[in-house]
């Protein structure tokens, strides 16, 4: 009788343990839905000159201007994943992704930007990559730009040159050949605003170009036909056999109106449109060209201020009928929520962006549990997706949470982060948005472009002042593998702090 009891009581126990952990069923994801993690090329590989690799924009930055720079790092040797990739791999397997996001350094396979030469030992290393993540049931997602561009083509006059788009399409051609056989999901550019705004209009990132209101639409246009080049590319000569997808990742934030009046509700649209729309409206919408309001207001205000013609160049016909519908999946990165209000700048000499944009966008500091986790703000992007295009593929492909590293291994903020936002993400897919991919950024922590080594987004902490680059599990990683291995979002989180 005792011994019943006493298996009773363990029985009670463990069920205990099991429900705090696994919570109630509509927590549990559809199994379509698969989870990964992304890293980009320049932020975790070093070897910047290793067997023929050739100068990037960021190469030549980071090692000219180092006061650009938070910290005065560069990316010589990062996390040295050049070297230590099989260690990424065990990484990677020890959580249990289904996939990985990465990217391709564009000097690595091709040293000056060019395709009349290519770098073996880089096609080998990126060989090894794939090979070894399929060896091990991982599917690789290969982007193909993540903002290291050569610096010769820069020289030449980088993104606000439409010639870039035909060496683009050269790379892209080439890296289907190479990889295409076992790389069966690519993005063409990752956050495309990014690439224009801050590189053009703010200079917060390589090549700092000052040309604020003018070199971010010549860029935004190369960017939007060299990935119109890339998709067609695949399409017409490689999809048949590859049988794989090809998409692109836009960035974007999520405002909400600051107050009920109208000019700030219209303000919020206005920005999802001109940052989010300026990228997915020619390729996801029916018409294939800008959206109307951003059209409009830089056209008005590029007369006011006496140019000649738009600030914001046109496409031609063909141009816009090779953008509609150039996408198989809508790659979307976000982090941030906040609240936008209206304002309308003076007409002058000096044209910008922002000032086109007119609105200001700020976070609210009684957010809870914090304005930097906002994981709401996350469920009404998807859903906005989802009504204004109606309702495309979404692989959510950046997603995370950047601190102080502070916490150590204990990252509490960033577990809170992560199952907010999945319960975000459960929330949108159970109400019909078409989303199948999720992706953690970072699987470690890396350089973090101009904010150096100062920001951590990792699950996995890495140390940069070993010569190892010793990788360590914070309490994140234990939880997102939990998430993947379970397919659910566990309702207590003491468990994986503890432990």
């Amino acid at each position: 009788m005792q011994r019943l009891l006493n298996n009773i009581i363990v029985f009670l126990i463990l069920f205990i343990l099991w429900y705090s952990v696994h919570g109630k069923s509509q927590n549990k994801f559809p199994e379509q839905l698969k989870f990964g993690v992304a890293t980009a090329s320049f932020q975790v590989e070093g070897g910047w000159n290793a067997s023929g690799k050739g100068e990037n924009i960021w190469d030549r930055l980071m090692h000219k201007h180092p006061e650009y720079v938070v910290d005065h790092s560069n990316g010589d040797v990062t996390c040295d994943s050049y070297h230590l990739w099989r260690t990424d791999i065990e990484m990677l397997k020890d959580i249990g992704v289904h996939f990985y996001r990465f990217s391709l350094s564009w000097t690595r396979i091709l040293p000056t930007g060019f395709s009349n030469r290519i770098n073996s030992d880089g096609v080998k290393y990126y060989n090894n990559i794939i090979n070894s993540l399929l060896e091990n049931g991982i599917e690789p997602l290969v982007t193909l730009y993540h903002w290291d561009l050569p610096q010769k083509l820069q020289e030449l006059g980088g993104w606000t040159s439409v010639q870039t788009a035909e060496y683009f399409a050269d790379f892209a051609r080439i890296a289907f050949r190479l990889f295409g056989d076992r790389v069966k999901r690519w993005i063409t550019i990752n956050e495309p605003s990014s690439i224009c705004l801050d590189s053009y209009d703010q200079q917060i990132a390589a090549p700092f170009i000052d040309l604020p209101g003018i070199g971010c639409y010549l860029c935004g246009k190369t960017v939007l036909i060299a990935h119109s080049k890339a998709y067609h590319i695949y399409d017409r000569e490689f999809r048949k056999k590859q049988k794989g997808k090809i998409g692109i990742t836009i960035d974007s934030q999520w405002v909400e109106p600051k107050t009920n009046k109208t000019e700030d509700i219209e303000a919020a649209e206005r920005y999802m449109q001109m940052v989010l729309g300026w990228w997915a409206h020619p390729i996801f919408s029916k018409e294939g060209d800008y959206p109307e309001i951003m059209r409009k207001r830089i056209d008005e205000r590029s007369a006011l201020e006496n140019f000649a013609e738009s600030r914001l160049p046109h496409f031609t016909q063909t141009e816009i009928d090779n953008l509609k519908g150039s996408a198989d999946f809508f790659g979307l990165n976000h982090y941030h929520t906040g609240l936008c209000s209206h304002v309308e700048f003076p007409i002058s000499d000096s044209p910008a962006y922002f000032k086109d944009l007119g609105v200001k966008v700020v976070p609210d500091p009684n957010w809870k549990p914090n304005q930097n986790i906002v994981p709401w703000g996350f469920y009404k992007l998807l859903r906005w997706v989802a009504k204004e295009y109606n309702n495309p593929l979404v692989y959510v492909t950046e997603n995370g949470y950047g601190d102080s590293g502070q916490e150590g291994l204990l990252d509490t903020d960033r577990i809170v982060f992560l199952k907010g936002f999945l319960k975000a993400l459960l929330q949108a897919v159970q109400e019909g948005c078409n989303v199948q991919k999720y992706t953690v950024w970072s699987l470690m922590d890396n350089l973090e472009w101009t904010q150096g080594y100062t920001v951590k987004f990792g699950l996995y902490k890495v140390d940069f002042n070993s010569p190892n680059r010793t990788r360590t599990p914070r309490a994140s990683a234990r939880l997102y593998k939990y998430v993947i291995k379970t397919g659910t979002i566990p309702n207590k989180t003491d468990f994986f702090l503890n432990n």
